[in-house]
């Protein structure tokens, strides 16, 4: 009993350091937010963004210090070697828990661009992070369903153009873009349902990988490819506050954009929505493969 008040007890203090960092630097993101919004001059607005992204930097760095502070993990990160602050990544990887973020943010904080996430256009309305997201340059994307495109054919290829144009933004700040392929966090039971050929995978879904891959086109460096492995299972949010985040494995790879890849229009051209598919399926089986011999032990 006294241990489960003990660890509880620390997941509170924990939570509480967290919160309170949070509050600190989102004030100075959210002035420099608003300072970016009401001033509409290019280099001042471009500084601004520098500024912010410092902001989430040291906001990134702090929480990882206050997690290092109540857990012993054991980190093993692999790759690191050729990555730069100062270059253009797509980062893809595959989910299994909440923590992933953490692990992303931790493994690759001041190593690449600050992380930033593909946002649903309508939340750019959300109050207080609308305009943070906004301020930090995330690309806000637009999706249109079928049903939606076969009432209004002229919007066909609209959503394409839009989200190019969230990322015209990129061209100023080095930049990168993360994408969660399998599209949710991984289960048994979500395996089964989307009968995976893959044993430690979902299927990857490619509408959203290739459509970030065009709307960013020839500014991309390089496509990081993240395997993210927990030896004795994922942890889960009150783990982690709680100090019982022991072990994670982050192998990164470099992945060369080929120009196919970003030149093709997969909404409209069968040809190449094929040649994708196989070409993501192959990138998904290297990522299985690799996930098996990790768990085994095996370098």
């Amino acid at each position: 009993m006294a241990t489960k008040i003990l660890r509880n007890l620390q997941g509170l203090v924990t939570l509480s350091a967290c919160t309170l960092n949070t509050i600190f630097w989102f004030v100075p993101l959210m002035t420099f937010a608003v300072m970016k919004l009401v001033v509409p001059i290019k280099p001042f607005r471009a500084l601004m963004t520098r500024w912010l992204m410092v902001m989430g930097e040291n906001w990134i760095g702090c929480n990882a210090w206050i997690f290092s502070l109540g857990n012993a993990t054991k980190w093993d990160i692999r790759g690191l070697e050729g990555l730069s602050n100062e270059k253009w990544y797509f980062v893809i990887a595959n989910h299994q828990t909440w923590i992933d973020i953490v692990v992303l943010q931790t493994a690759l904080n001041r190593r690449i661009p600050f992380l930033k996430f593909f946002i649903k256009q309508e939340l750019i309305w959300f109050p207080f992070l609308g305009i943070a997201w906004w301020a930090m340059d995330m690309p806000f994307m637009k999706r249109y369903s079928k049903s939606y495109l076969a009432k209004y054919p002229h919007k066909k290829g609209a959503d394409l153009e839009a989200t190019r144009k969230s990322c015209q933004k990129f061209l100023d700040t080095p930049t990168s873009v993360i994408n969660f392929v399998e599209g949710t966090r991984f289960t048994v039971e979500k395996k089964k349902k989307r009968a995976s050929q893959f044993e430690y995978l979902l299927p990857p879904r490619a509408g959203g990988v290739a459509l970030a891959l065009t709307s960013m086109g020839n500014m991309l460096d390089a496509i990081v490819d993240v395997t993210i492995v927990y030896p004795t299972g994922p942890a889960n949010f009150w783990d982690i506050m709680c100090g019982e985040f022991d072990q994670v494995i982050v192998d990164i790879a470099k992945r060369p954009v080929d120009d196919w890849i970003i030149a093709g229009d997969y909404q409209n051209d069968r040809e190449f929505r094929s040649k994708f598919h196989k070409w993501l399926t192959r990138v998904w089986q290297d990522k299985d493969e690799k996930i098996g011999l990790l768990n085994r032990g095996v370098d």
